[in-house]
């Protein structure tokens, strides 16, 4: 069966590597500790046997002494006999004499004898169980005196007590164990409580926004990475929340731009069907709407397509040196008629020459006329719209004010947003400025755009100079002018 949970997962992956590690750790302790009283034991088994070998071996230089008659009397009267046993062992490997007084009819195995006969120094090591099944150790010592009725010297000890000891560390070991393991446990179920409970509320979140529900945001606990992802959580849901909203009012939008010219084209071709054939005037007046709707209608048509092509990167720009002005100057023709249906002054101060402008003129001029659509169309009866061209510092600026409804400070940053309409009053699919704003980056050029409520609106196109200092290029204006760029990069004008 798979393991789903985070908390299952953390208490096999986890514990079961702190578990592993404890056992190591009280396995190399308790190794640790038995091999340091041990040694400890050895070592002070082993100094007591060469001090007592030591004094026998002055007794061998010293003929006045009865050797195996001391000998007795280092094991029988043994001020240690009560801490360890002394054993007095004869030519046959027998225990002869016992500091303890009992006589041994029935002797263990003494490894510890056997190896000192054979080793080089004449003293032998053993750790083992005697036949009591009592855990001792015992160290043997050869007598250096071939005379005596005595061949070594046995001192053994019990380990019981050591061992005893070594229980109650490992007892004390096992629960600082237990407690550590506890403790890692309560503080990493709380951790994991802590991720778990964030994540699950964000798998939550994520489902209702799955079926639409975009309401829901998480609340932030902590500010660590949890509380990031609820941050970026709830700022996606905000945008996708935004983002439906504008959808949807430019779904809205685009029907209501479309059904307007649709309406009148069929009202007036059946008002045409039914005309007389002698009433031209009111012909000419229908094919002149129904024209003048087509034309809205491909435009809008157009500006859609537009915006498709540069979703999908496929906005390409075809350019030519090209005069920026004369660009301009047929963008305002075009509203100039308007401007003046809709009494708004419309004042255009255009500059004796900018520079050549090298970049796709279709496309600029798509700018030119958006840029002054919003303008006009943002103004009511009275008020102006004002254009100027200033070139300054390699760059020439188009600057369109208007006196307008102006913008608030709150839709300013979105202006330039697919599908954002700062005012749902005024008519506009909302994309014409995101098409205009891509046009103009793609020429390394920027808009930028200041607004007041109810004061008016400035919208400034940025436009770097982008031909050489000394290069030239010609361009065809009429059949009787020509420009050229001179050292400048000023136009020159030549009959």
């Amino acid at each position: 069966m798979a393991i789903k949970s985070i908390t299952q997962r953390w208490v096999l992956n986890s514990l079961s590597v702190i578990l592993v590690a404890m056992i190591f750790i009280a396995m190399a302790f308790s190794f640790a500790m038995r091999n340091f009283y041990y040694s400890g034991a050895r070592q002070a088994v082993t100094s007591r046997a060469n001090s007592v070998s030591n004094i026998l071996l002055r007794m061998v230089d010293d003929d006045t002494v009865n050797f195996n008659a001391e000998l007795r009397s280092v094991v029988e009267n043994s001020e240690e006999k009560n801490r360890l046993e002394i054993t007095a062992i004869d030519h046959n490997g027998k225990i002869a004499l016992s500091s303890s007084g009992f006589s041994y009819t029935k002797q263990d195995e003494m490894p510890d004898y056997l190896e000192a006969l054979t080793s080089a120094d004449g003293k032998g090591y053993y750790v083992g169980k005697n036949s009591a099944k009592e855990n001792i150790m015992a160290v043997s010592v050869i007598i250096p005196y071939i005379n005596a009725d005595y061949s070594a010297i046995r001192y053994v000890v019990s380990m019981e007590q050591i061992d005893k000891l070594l229980v109650v560390y490992m007892f004390i070991l096992l629960l600082v164990a237990i407690a550590i393991l506890t403790f890692v446990m309560i503080s990493g179920f709380y951790f994991i409580k802590s991720i778990v409970i964030p994540v699950q509320e964000v798998g939550a979140a994520a489902r209702k926004f799955a079926t639409g529900d975009m309401s829901t945001r998480i609340i932030k606990k902590s500010d660590d990475e949890l509380g990031e992802l609820c941050d970026i959580i709830n700022y996606m849901a905000d945008e996708i929340s935004t983002a439906e909203e504008v959808k949807n009012e430019f779904i809205s939008s685009v029907s209501h731009e479309l059904r307007t010219p649709l309406t009148a084209i069929k009202g007036w071709s059946e008002t045409l069907m039914t005309l007389p054939e002698d009433d031209s005037m009111t012909m000419q007046k229908g094919m002149r709407v129904i024209t003048n709707e087509t034309e809205r209608l491909s435009s809008m048509v157009e500006e859609l397509l537009d915006f498709s092509r540069m979703q999908n990167g496929r906005l390409t720009l075809v350019k030519t040196t090209l005069d920026l002005l004369a660009e301009l100057g047929d963008a305002v023709l075009i509203y100039t008629d308007r401007a003046k249906r809709d009494k708004i002054e419309l004042i255009y101060n255009e500059p004796e020459m900018v520079s050549f402008f090298f970049g796709d003129k279709n496309r600029l001029r798509q700018v030119f006329i958006n840029v002054i659509d919003n303008a006009l169309k943002y103004s009511d009866t009275g008020d102006s719209v004002t254009i100027d061209v200033i070139e300054e510092n390699g760059t020439i600026n188009i600057i369109v004010a208007d006196t307008g409804c102006g913008i608030s400070q709150a839709d300013l940053p979105k202006i330039k947003t697919k599908f954002y309409k700062a005012n749902l009053t005024r008519r506009g699919s909302g994309i014409g400025l995101a098409v205009a704003n891509e046009i103009i980056l793609m020429h390394e050029g920027e808009i930028n755009i200041t607004s007041k409520l109810d004061v008016g609106t400035t919208v400034t196109i940025k436009l770097p100079v982008n031909l050489k200092k000394g290069e030239t290029r010609k361009t065809e204006i009429s059949t009787t002018m020509e420009f050229t760029i001179a050292e400048e990069g000023k136009f020159d004008e030549r009959k």
